[in-house]
């Protein structure tokens, strides 16, 4: 593969960026699928065709962009094409996409990141070398590569670690509390924040909360919030991690529409009172009820590669402090997504429920990524150092 690496130049720069844009429009929309954009650009120079990966089961970049360019009456042949994503070479829901444009009689591909899809890592490429046209890939350090993983950090993670990427959200007080003493916690921090956050539930796969936050809450966690004018186009996953399958049958979760996902533990045989709660849970509609490994508590391990098998790039975790506890300490969590509000609530539920250090030197580190003011909020994001570069 390191036969293909170029350094591009500049128009090349700019046509990689709006095909950048473009993967960013499919977030919330394409998985399991990778988020891709495609610009195709004539022989002249001139942008002919447009598209970014639609639904699952639907036509990718590629062929988006293909579709524009004979919606336009533009021909192909001899034109450049710039992915964000290298043109996978199998046979899925779609036919492959490096055949698409081999048919197209492209000149030149140029590739943002290579795919590390086992059937896909370098054979796309392949594919389109072999049929004459050249293909430039760029470096793994270049800017634009490094945008394009950011993009797809869940569907990499999920090819590469066969996990979902973990991100840990928490809204809170400066001084670090969820939640009152007796629960309360609606609000602490403001609409534009809360409206953030579901924008954050839309882009991932499924969002995982614990039997605590349910029985305290009673959430719905669904995307409703993100925007006021464009309907969300899918509904994540709702996983609830549940070892006594303690879940009310009338919780808010389980009465929207789409799936929802239970983890719990095989009751005791003398445990008649879990296999009854158990057996109404099974009866909801739209329930799955999986019986995974554990003592006292679901294992972690088990839910994390279950979820990457059902096609989960991204897990989004809105949950108690017990739960925040477990994840950060058992290094699931990838990125730390957390909103503070401006106000001091003394004593209260924190973040999450640490077992106690010996000394500071033990303590998870993270390094910043970003911090944003979000209305009266400020949201920051932090990770493990070099989390992403798996």
């Amino acid at each position: 593969m390191g036969g293909f690496l170029v350094v591009t130049r500049m128009p090349d720069s700019q046509f990689l960026t709006q095909a950048l844009v473009l993967a960013r429009e499919a977030i919330g929309l394409s998985d399991p699928n990778p988020r891709v954009g495609c610009v195709l650009v004539s022989p002249q120079g001139g942008v002919i065709g447009l598209g970014h990966t639609q639904q699952a089961g639907g036509p990718h970049a590629e062929v988006m962009a293909l579709r524009d360019a004979q919606a336009r009456g533009l021909p192909t042949q001899g034109a450049t094409a710039y992915v964000t994503l290298e043109p996978c070479a199998h046979h899925g829901r779609t036919p492959p996409c490096a055949d698409a444009l081999v048919a197209a009689k492209l000149g030149r591909v140029v590739v943002a990141l290579l795919d590390p899809n086992p059937m896909v890592a370098g054979e796309g490429v392949a594919r389109l070398r072999a049929a004459g046209i050249v293909v430039d890939v760029l470096p793994p350090d270049h800017p634009q590569a490094m945008q394009a993983r950011e993009i797809n950090l869940g569907f990499l993670s999920r090819m590469v670690r066969q996990r979902p990427w973990v991100r840990l959200k928490v809204a809170a007080s400066l001084d670090g509390r969820t939640a009152l003493d007796n629960g309360q916690s609606q609000w602490i921090t403001g609409p534009a924040a809360r409206a953030d956050g579901h924008a954050w539930r839309a882009r991932a796969g499924a969002v995982l909360t614990g039997i605590g936050t349910v029985l305290d809450d009673d959430p719905r966690l669904d995307v409703r919030l993100a925007s006021t004018e464009t309907p969300t186009p899918r509904q994540p996953m709702r996983v609830v991690l549940d070892s006594q399958w303690r879940t009310p049958p009338l919780a808010r979760l389980l009465a929207l529409p789409g799936q929802v996902l239970i983890y719990g533990l095989a009751p005791a045989q003398d445990d008649e009172a879990g296999r009854r709660r158990q057996q109404v849970l099974r009866v909801a509609s739209g329930v799955e009820l999986v019986e995974a490994p554990g003592v006292d508590h679901v294992d972690l391990g088990h839910v994390m590669t279950d979820l990457a098998r059902r096609g989960i790039n991204e897990l989004h975790v809105e949950a108690g402090a017990r739960l925040n506890a477990a994840l950060i300490q058992g290094q699931w969590v990838d990125e730390v997504l957390l909103y503070l509000a401006p106000k001091l609530i003394g004593p209260g539920r924190g973040l999450a429920a640490l077992s106690p250090l010996g000394q500071l030197s033990d303590a998870w580190q993270l390094s910043f990524r970003e911090t944003t003011i979000v209305g009266d909020d400020l949201r920051v994001m932090a990770r493990p150092p070099g989390r992403e570069l798996f």
